[in-house]
């Protein structure tokens, strides 16, 4: 991707936080001025999970004290979930966090993986298509609809396949998917563009554009820092505040999006998230792969901390360039959290954990602003962090 299709948006070195991926156009670096540096692990404001509990509350429509007990439980259920598709292999077929119960639900092929599920303490359910015919019809359904397609994933709610494609088209594509099982097909007004705008969450600037930084890590022990991979793309060195962060050491895209940077010895990497309220940063012990139904919360330097629930997981995403041309990345987890230009490389957590770095999202308007803003839903997309630290062999910095 050419770099003046990306709107860049970064951290601050010293602490990782959130953000998310802003629409196609970039955002220009307007000044230098001194973001405040938030305390780490203090929770003088709301946590991360009491923001998480209280979006939960309004969005599902139940009690706060309700929320929170889901919210407590969100990690313990990430965990067993891995471990469950881990242990039945292809026997499972993907799990979700259910918005009516809060329980979660993994869906099995047959009723003795069904057993198992139930041993562990949650939900089994059987469902007609397996992982690998949903990954089928999702590349035959991407083959045949074209490069207008805007995003697909193998939705576990539904052990469909749904394809997001511009509303012109729906009708179109509808029929180009015919006959193909377990295909659902969507419309959207919106393009799906990367967005490019050290506590985390706070800006980081290179070449003239912004973004944010997702987590601090170490690699072989030197200190290091994570951020989205268009961020990095052609090998940047990242300053903040007049002062120069870093430089990237690899980065990945399109395919994916990730990319990691040195962290230069007159700043410190905590491993704490900037919870944009001016005083508190809230910490990371570690990371994790949360189920759809799980609510999490972004920080970004755009649109500081904002809160929805995973959607969907391995998520494939057209992103739209300035040219018209399309870059590819896959792998993706998406949610309905508000981002917007600049948020990109930025954290997303889980209660405590770290769960990825903004890599785009749905822009509305000339001015690509999120969907609430416009009365339209919320798309946003990150790379989970996991897939990043075993690629370059990091060590994500907790508190």
């Amino acid at each position: 991707m050419t770099r003046s299709s990306l709107t860049a948006l970064a951290a601050t070195a010293a602490i990782a936080t959130a953000i998310t991926a802003m629409p196609a156009q970039a955002s220009i670096l307007s000044d230098d001025t001194p973001s405040p540096q938030p305390r780490a692990s203090t929770d003088a404001g709301l946590s991360v999970a009491e923001m998480a509990a209280h979006w939960l509350a309004a969005d599902r429509g139940i009690s706060l004290p309700e929320a929170r007990e889901r919210v407590d439980a969100q990690d313990g259920q990430a965990r067993t979930a891995t471990s469950l598709e881990r242990l039945l292999g292809r026997r499972a077929a993907g799990s979700y966090i259910d918005a009516e119960s809060g329980a979660l639900v993994v869906n099995v092929v047959d009723t003795a993986a069904g057993s198992t599920v139930r041993a562990a303490g949650a939900t089994a359910k059987v469902v007609e298509r397996s992982t690998a015919q949903l990954a089928s019809a999702q590349r035959s359904a991407r083959a045949r609809a074209g490069s207008d397609v805007v995003s697909s994933y193998a939705d576990p709610v539904t052990n469909q396949v749904v394809l997001t494609v511009p509303t012109a088209r729906v009708s179109e594509v509808r029929a180009d998917v015919a006959g193909l099982d377990g295909v659902t097909v969507k419309g959207t007004n919106a393009r799906a563009t990367t967005q490019a705008n050290v506590y985390g969450g706070q800006q980081i600037e290179f070449n003239g554009y912004v973004c944010s930084l997702g987590f601090n890590a170490t690699r072989g022990g030197s200190q290091v820092f994570i951020t989205a991979g268009h961020c990095g793309e052609g090998y940047q060195t990242f300053r903040k505040n007049g002062t120069t962060l870093g430089t990237t050491q690899a980065y990945s895209f399109p395919g994916n999006d990730y990319a990691y940077s040195s962290l230069t010895s007159g700043w410190t990497g905590i491993g704490a998230v900037d919870l944009y309220n001016g005083l508190n940063a809230r910490r990371v012990t570690g990371y994790s792969n949360a189920p759809v139904g799980t609510a999490v919360c972004k920080s970004g330097r755009t649109t500081g901390w904002t809160c929805g629930s995973v959607q969907a997981r391995n998520v494939t995403v057209n992103y739209t360039n300035a040219d018209g041309s399309h870059s590819t990345v896959g792998g993706l987890t998406q949610s309905n959290t508000c981002t917007e230009g600049g948020d990109s490389g930025g954290s997303w957590m889980a209660s405590t954990t770290a769960q990825g770095v903004t890599s785009g999202g749905a822009g509305y308007g000339p001015n690509a602003v999120c969907g609430q803003k416009v009365g339209q839903p919320n798309v946003a997309y990150f790379q989970p962090v996991g897939e990043i630290i075993s690629a370059y062999g990091l060590t994500l910095k907790t508190s």
